[in-house]
């Protein structure tokens, strides 16, 4: 089931070389129609999950290099469920999102579908060798997609991109080696190294930790990694921007939830108040940055800065838990609430790129103090975005209200004085989104902007399914923490 759901996306490879490149059409309907059978199958995924079940489900396992005990492990668990659900839906509405792609069709959509694989199987590997070669794998696509199809500096925002996202590979790299020879038997199997995560321990494994945080907190990107971010979104085009927002710095998160901490919890106690500062710092930079900004896309990517500090002072008040002497139940709550914003976030920041898109698709440009008065002309599409801003805003209501609030919760207790600073955030984000609001949408129209078409019917269909998602977790997020929570609960149990 797993296989198939990574492998799906790169069945469609073969059929699109063989296709010729005028064949716009077929060619956008082929990666459609996999991308479409991977979300059909990955909603039964979900309906065949278990919530009350320990450990990991839906599990694969065969060997792959037997000389050096490397398997072809996969499985799910509710840290990486949310993820496995959110990747095929991004992918599926990014490609109607990149319907207006018409340089090199076919290429565009062969990476595309490889780069869908990679980040499917980095959610589901469970051996750390597999996890590599998935997590590798993405690095290629989203290079070429931003280098060759992106802006005006789009191969200095590829650059700099894969050599950020390279140093943090070399490190994940070492430290990978260290456990698999430290431990005995040597093996890469996730879940075997985190039952030898005891032999881990002293001066070594916390430089070993702090190697992976880097390579996580790069792709997050955590303060003072991010700097790669706001070039790499402003250059890409549409869809890539959405999957980089909603699902690869998601990856980071992700890394240091199912790698980090799981194999090495004595160094994530000692390192969770760095973490707590630097997550308390991406908050309140990160969201001062976004006040500076005059250009949309440019303003959400350091928004999305901002918002992934959420899950680094949660995921370090969990770590914190023990030597702050505060409940498990905070440390369960923060730890729902970081893993909550991953899922949140990707659906909210892909809304805002889309909405990014079609503004810039008409007006050709993206500088907020050069429109004025559109909510007059594209009555639609103002309603839109500010659904959108509103949900980044944690509007009470929608889901990011949700996911924030359990992260303050969690953390309150562990980091009080870092968790109250982290709440001016909001009021600071809040400030942004209105700012942006007024100078796009209110007061006169612009007279150059007085023939702008309306958002049309293919863009709302991107927007539409990610919005009512927003809604039904923003209303009742019960079924989503369910889903989420034992698997918290037993990693709350390696930090306690």
């Amino acid at each position: 089931m797993l296989s198939l759901l990574i492998f799906l996306p790169l069945m469609a490879v073969p059929l699109l070389l063989f296709m010729p490149g005028k064949w716009h059409k077929a060619i956008r309907w082929t990666s459609i129609v996999f991308t479409a059978v991977q979300l059909v199958l990955t909603v039964y995924l979900l309906t065949i999950y278990k919530n009350d079940a320990t450990g990991f489900q839906l599990t694969e396992q065969y060997k792959w290099i037997p000389a050096f005990n490397v398997q072809y492990y996969l499985g799910v668990d509710g840290i990486s469920i949310l993820m496995v659900l959110l990747t095929p839906l991004v992918c599926f509405l990014g490609l109607f999102a990149s319907w207006n792609i018409q340089k090199g069709v076919k290429g565009y959509h062969i990476l595309y579908m490889i780069l869908n694989t990679g980040m499917m199987g980095v959610f589901c590997a469970l051996d750390f060798f597999l996890f590599y070669v998935f997590w590798e794998l993405t690095l290629l696509p989203m290079y070429f997609l931003i280098g060759v199809w992106g802006g005006p500096r789009r191969e200095y925002a590829a650059i700099k991109f894969f050599l950020y996202t390279l140093l943090g590979s070399v490190l994940m790299l070492l430290v990978m080696l260290a456990l698999y020879f430290a431990s005995t038997p040597n093996t890469f199997s996730i879940p075997q190294l985190i039952q030898n995560a005891g032999m881990f321990k002293g001066g070594m494994w916390l430089v070993g930790f702090i190697g992976l945080y880097i390579a996580f907190a790069i792709k997050i990107p955590a303060f003072p990694f991010h700097t790669w971010l706001p070039d790499a979104h402003t250059e890409a085009p549409t869809a890539i921007s959405v999957i980089l927002a909603a699902i690869l710095l998601k990856m980071g998160v992700y890394g240091i939830l199912r790698i980090s901490i799981p194999m090495l919890p004595e160094a994530a106690m000692s390192f969770a108040i760095v973490m707590a500062i630097i997550g308390m710092i991406n908050i309140i930079y990160g969201a001062l940055c976004t006040m500076a900004q005059t250009d949309l896309k440019r303003m959400i990517a350091y928004s999305s800065i901002s918002h992934m500090g959420f899950c680094l002072l949660g995921i370090a008040a969990a770590c914190g838990m023990k030597a702050a002497n505060a409940p498990t139940e905070s440390a369960q709550m923060a730890l729902n609430g970081a893993i909550l914003q991953m899922f949140n976030h990707g659906c909210i920041s892909a809304m805002l790129f889309l909405i990014a898109g079609v503004i810039y698709d008409r007006a050709h440009h993206r500088d907020i103090n050069g429109f004025g008065g559109l909510a007059s002309r594209m009555p639609l599409y103002t309603a839109m975005t500010s659904f959108a801003f509103f949900a980044s805003m944690g509007l009470p209501g929608l889901s990011g209200f949700i996911s924030e609030i359990l992260v303050f919760l969690g953390a309150f207790k562990v980091y009080t004085a870092f968790t109250i600073a982290s709440v001016t955030g909001v009021v600071l984000t809040a400030g942004y989104f209105l700012w942006a609001m007024q100078r796009m949408f209110l007061g006169l129209l612009n007279e150059k902007y007085a023939d702008l078409p309306e958002i049309n019917f293919r863009e709302m269909f991107t927007l539409v399914p990610l919005g009512l998602i927003v809604i039904y977790v923003g209303v009742y997020a019960t079924p989503i923490i369910n889903l989420i929570n034992g698997s918290v609960v037993e990693l709350v149990k390696l930090i306690k």
